[in-house]
């Protein structure tokens, strides 16, 4: 595996093709005389670094590259994965990209790579919905932060994707613009909010994409859908320019297919681009907790984990089983207080300033799935207050006992969990079970002949660390008896969010890929 060498750059040599040498964010060192002939097969499946390795070497040109994935996305519209597929501007985009590499000039770590977007993510010149009528015709003037960072690295804008409506859910099932299919199997979620995202590149429609995580809505569809995600540290990604729920929850997060695209990703938006070195699995101490994240899982889940944990074993990591007792009743006391509360003046706020010609009344009022109005219908019940900002139904003492207290505890108890116990990483299932039909999951889900709360038995894992602010990285690793894939997540210290993207580069080489769906 070779590994080529220029200053002030993120280097990433992908384990997943040792055959081949990546190349991300310079120059490429030398062009081919003629383009590669490239399948549509092959074309969609490219991860980030390969496709930049590709396009610099003068092997693909980011318009082909492009097309491909919009036909894909184009063939595919059963999914309804797209909101806003910027067909006439992608390709202009990556037309005057091949321009820039033609002339000499192909810089970025993304360079000439098509991306998508949750929609509630802004970028300039396309619609920004969030998934909800009342914002339908609403278009940003400004990039997000966090879109203007993987535009400047040279990424393509293919197009907004679709979610939960507001992001108040974890299904996808979206009345308005439709349930998005999973790609494995198309009448199941593809799980969310971020579902669009994670189903986009699942399906070969996008390398690349960016989703939200506020309670697991990043890595419950990226372990649904056989990819990889990282939820960041809070803070550690702007939040200017996306709909809110919670400013104390909410977070960008990039999805992609390999967690070497995941650093790659990471550092455009951070501007850390020290070499990420692989760590030695024999070196780790990683956390088993039994109680609380193993529990009640769905037979093949717990099968598909048992069997990772052995894996890790057998090469070496140490597998230390400990319990963090107390996590679920401190994450009770500051999951839904603290959103409840935030979401109605995060949203009150976001309305107004950037203009949308929305009140919080009127997109409360405009919701148009079942349960994202009942849930609106219930926070509105309350007028304006005299500052202008709805009141919702949970108190103020409520939530400073939820952000003074039980926060930082529930923050303490993770630290403590690490640092006592000498771990470099915690290993969890993502999510207790696979994706199931979409049809009647409102109502709920059956996990292990009991029918149990869809929403709060698929954030059940994935929620603690999101209230504490905690950085996590979502990785596949297998498909059950349906063919559905099945996910496992490392969680790590407060800002150790590159650390855990080693530890998590080194645990999937140890793990088998999963097969694509088959679409066609």
């Amino acid at each position: 595996m070779k590994i080529q060498k220029c200053p002030q750059l993120l280097l990433v040599a992908a384990l997943t093709v040792p055959s081949m040498s990546f190349l991300v964010g310079c120059n490429a060192s030398s062009k081919s005389d003629k383009s590669k002939v490239w399948t549509h097969a092959e074309l969609i499946k490219l991860t980030t670094s390969q496709a930049v390795s590709q396009i610099k070497s003068g092997n693909l040109k980011s318009v082909e590259l492009t097309q491909a994935l919009i036909n894909q996305a184009k063939k595919h519209q059963n999914l309804n994965i797209f909101i806003s597929l910027d067909e006439e501007g992608a390709l202009k985009k990556a037309s005057e990209l091949d321009e820039i590499y033609a002339a000499g000039n192909a810089q970025g770590a993304l360079f000439g790579v098509p991306v998508v977007l949750k929609d509630n993510i802004h970028a300039a010149g396309l619609r920004n919905t969030a998934g909800t009528p009342a914002l339908s015709s609403f278009i940003p003037s400004e990039n997000a932060p966090t879109t203007q960072a993987l535009v400047d690295a040279g990424a393509i804008v293919l197009g907004k994707v679709n979610m939960h409506e507001l992001a108040f859910g974890i299904t996808s099932d979206n009345a308005e613009y439709g349930a998005v299919g999973n790609p494995y199997k198309p009448a199941y979620t593809a799980g969310g909010s971020s579902g669009g995202s994670a189903a986009a590149l699942a399906a070969g429609m996008a390398v690349a994409a960016l989703g939200t995580d506020t309670g697991g809505s990043v890595r419950i569809p990226a372990a649904l859908n056989g990819v990889y995600s990282l939820r960041p540290t809070m803070g550690r990604y702007a939040q200017e320019g996306v709909t809110p729920i919670s400013h104390t929850r909410d977070t960008v997060g990039p999805l992609a297919r390999s967690v070497e695209d995941l650093i790659i990703l990471d550092s455009v938006i951070t501007g850390e681009n020290e070499l990420v070195p692989s760590k030695a699995l024999n070196t780790l101490r990683i956390g088993v907790p039994r109680s609380y994240y193993y529990e009640n899982l769905d037979p093949e889940m717990a099968a598909a984990a048992e069997g990772v944990i052995q894996t890790l074993r057998d090469a070496g990591a140490s597998l230390v089983e400990v319990d963090m007792l107390g996590v679920a009743e401190l994450n009770e006391k500051v999951g839904f207080p603290v959103v409840l509360y935030e979401a109605v003046e995060g949203l009150t706020r976001y309305l107004d300033i950037y203009n949308t010609g929305v009140t919080f009344s009127e997109l409360a009022a405009m919701t148009a799935s079942p349960d994202v109005a009942g849930l609106f219908s219930t926070l509105t019940t309350v007028d304006e207050n005299k500052d202008g900002v709805a009141d919702g139904l949970i108190p103020e003492s409520v939530y400073q006992d939820a952000i003074r207290t039980y926060r930082p505890a529930l923050q303490a108890l993770f630290q403590s969990y690490y640092d006592d116990n000498q771990l470099d990483a915690m290993l969890i299932p993502t999510t207790p079970l696979p994706s199931r039909k979409t049809e009647g999951l409102l109502t709920g889900v059956e996990l292990n002949g009991e029918i149990v709360n869809t929403f709060g038995t698929y954030i059940r894992n994935t929620d603690p660390d999101s209230n504490a602010g905690l950085p996590g990285v979502a990785f596949p690793v297998a498909l059950n008896s349906e063919g559905l894939p099945m996910g496992m997540q490392l969680g790590g210290p407060a800002h150790s969010d590159r650390a855990l993207l080693a530890i998590a580069m080194s645990v999937t080489a140890a793990l088998p890929m999963l097969p694509a769906p088959d679409l066609d």
